[in-house]
C-alpha cells in the first residue's frame, strides 16, 4: 500500500472536477492506497469552498485521512522554513505540509512542486 498525502492545490482540482486529478484520486483510493491530508489544507479548502463544492467536499472526507500535525511535525516545518524560506519562497503552510509527508512517510502529491524544494521529501505532480 502506498501513502500519499495530498497538497491544498490537488484537492481543490478535485472538488473543481479536473478529470486527471479526480481518475487519479479514484485510482488510488480503489487499490486501496492510504490517501491523507492535513490541518492546515482543510483550513485552506474551508477558507476558499465554493457552495456547489460542500457535495463534494462530505465525499472527499470519507475518503481521506487527517494526519495529526504535532511537536515533531512543527519543528521539521520550522527547520524547512529556516532553509528554503528565503532562498525558494516556502511558506508555513507548504513548510508544514511537507513535514508531515517526511515525518509519516508518504509522497507529498502537489501540482506545483516548485513549493516543495526539499530534498528528503518523496514527491509527485499529480
Amino acid at each position: 500500500m502506498a501513502k500519499y498525502l495530498l497538497d491544498s492545490d490537488v484537492i481543490i482540482e478535485w472538488l473543481r472536477g479536473d478529470e486527471s486529478v479526480v481518475a487519479w484520486i479514484e485510482e488510488h483510493d480503489r487499490r486501496g492506497d492510504f490517501l491523507g491530508w492535513t490541518p492546515i489544507s482543510i483550513a485552506e479548502i474551508y477558507a476558499g469552498l465554493r457552495e456547489r463544492e460542500e457535495v463534494v467536499l462530505s465525499d472527499l472526507m470519507d475518503i481521506l485521512h487527517c494526519l495529526e500535525i504535532d511537536q515533531q511535525v512543527g519543528r521539521k516545518a520550522g527547520l524547512y522554513r529556516a532553509k528554503f524560506g528565503p532562498s525558494h519562497g516556502v511558506e508555513i503552510a507548504d513548510a508544514l505540509i511537507a513535514a508531515a509527508a517526511h515525518l509519516y512517510g508518504m509522497t507529498l502529491c502537489s501540482r506545483n512542486l516548485k513549493h516543495y524544494p526539499m530534498r528528503d521529501l518523496k514527491k509527485l505532480r499529480v
